[in-house]
């Protein structure tokens, strides 16, 4: 009979140890960023402001890594002296923040239907801020390894 209880407290305390996990990971440390949150694009001369409408943006102090952001811009010529980036990569985002898609992201990139460029390199040591655009002026950021901590 002690057994039982025994099994049970163990199988129970996993289960919350599971759920907290996944609760860590997926919702907490996140807060949505204010909607005038700006964005820029790097140029030759140093920064582009973009001109944003529905911005929705998500960041954690517990990662660089975590940053997110959708935006619509205003104006697309903005990008005609920003520096392409280089092996974008859109990291996957909580499902939760829906207007980020990373693998629909990727595929447009990889296809040609959206450019991605560098907003700031060494946001953080070793990581870049990318922002990639569709055709429609749909922006999306996020923060990516940038290679310089690889040794």
């Amino acid at each position: 009979m002690n057994g039982k209880y025994l099994v049970l407290g163990l199988v129970g305390s996993a289960v919350f140890a599971g759920g907290l996990m996944y609760y860590l990971q997926v919702y907490a440390f996140y807060e949505r960023l204010p909607d005038t949150t700006p964005l820029h694009v790097a140029t030759e001369t140093g920064q582009q402001p973009l001109s944003l409408t529905h911005f929705d943006g998500i960041d954690a102090t517990s990662s660089p890594l975590r940053f997110r952001a959708c935006a619509q811009l205003a104006d697309t010529t903005e990008l005609s002296s920003a520096i392409l980036a280089t092996n974008p990569d859109p990291l996957t985002a909580p499902g939760w923040f829906s207007c980020f898609d990373a693998p629909s992201i990727g595929l447009a990139l990889q296809r040609g239907e959206a450019k991605a460029y560098l907003s700031v390199h060494d946001i953080t040591r070793g990581i870049d801020r990318i922002i990639a655009v569709d055709a429609d002026g749909r922006a999306y950021a996020w923060h990516q390894l940038n290679g310089t901590l690889e040794n």
